[in-house]
């Protein structure tokens, strides 16, 4: 007789993947936010400004950003990696995905509305909120 599936665990298994990602992902975004030198704005202004962009349909304003978005990445990967490693396939490798990054974050035409339950903008304000950061 074969032992029985353990279908709870099978279950809970994507959604604790979900939950990582997620974490991983608010991470991320505040690790952004210090690095922008965003962190000395006070949570007022950081949430209207992110608010503005995300609320832009400008479509050149939009790639500008993404254009001054990248080029922030590469100075930054020149400044903190060292000289053997700027120019190796890692190295390109990263920026290629910032690049990604910036392009899917920057995509004009995204479907969720700023401020709409679920929005990524909720989740970051609600995720800074439980952190006590807001």
């Amino acid at each position: 007789m074969r032992n029985p599936r353990d279908f709870d665990a099978e279950l809970k298994a994507p959604e604790e993947k979900a939950r990582e990602l997620k974490t991983r992902k608010v991470q991320q975004l505040g690790e952004l936010v210090i690095a922008a030198g965003a962190d000395q704005l006070s949570t007022d202004e950081l949430a209207g400004a992110l608010v503005a962009i995300t609320e832009t349909k400008d479509t050149s304003k939009r790639e500008a950003w993404a254009k001054r978005g990248v080029m922030f990445f590469e100075s930054r990967s020149r400044r903190t990696a060292p000289a053997s490693e700027r120019n190796s396939a890692t190295g390109q490798r990263a920026i290629a995905g910032k690049r990604l990054w910036l392009a899917m974050t920057c995509a004009p035409g995204k479907s969720s509305a700023a401020g709409a339950p679920g929005s990524s903008s909720n989740l970051a304000v609600s995720s800074l909120r439980q952190a006590s950061l807001i």
